[in-house]
């Protein structure tokens, strides 16, 4: 299956940059991750709201369903993928704000 990187993600706060943290919504279909980040300052955070998700982080995968939730430090390169049969919803902090 060929990942796509995602294309439905809503920043929540506008110029969130004056902040500590930013938070979006995303919606991941099938087959769909979102970009790989590099190693950075700060904390992430995220709640799957539909569906289910992969976090990869570092050489780690963490599977994640509906309800879970999941708060790392970012020192370790990240992304989320969608390697189920539905889509899946995700509330995404990050902080500080780096979307």
């Amino acid at each position: 299956m060929e990942i796509d990187e995602v294309k439905k993600f809503q920043i929540l706060i506008p110029a969130a940059q004056n902040r500590l943290m930013d938070p979006a919504l995303m919606e991941l279909d099938v087959g769909e991750k979102t970009p790989e980040e590099e190693p950075h300052e700060g904390e992430e955070f995220g709640l799957v709201l539909g569906g289910g998700v992969d976090l990869v982080l570092g050489v780690k995968t963490y599977r994640l369903k509906k309800g879970e939730c999941f708060y790392f430090k970012a020192t370790k390169r990240h992304h989320i993928v969608n390697s189920r049969k539905n889509k899946a919803i995700v509330l995404w902090v990050s902080s500080p704000p780096n979307f």
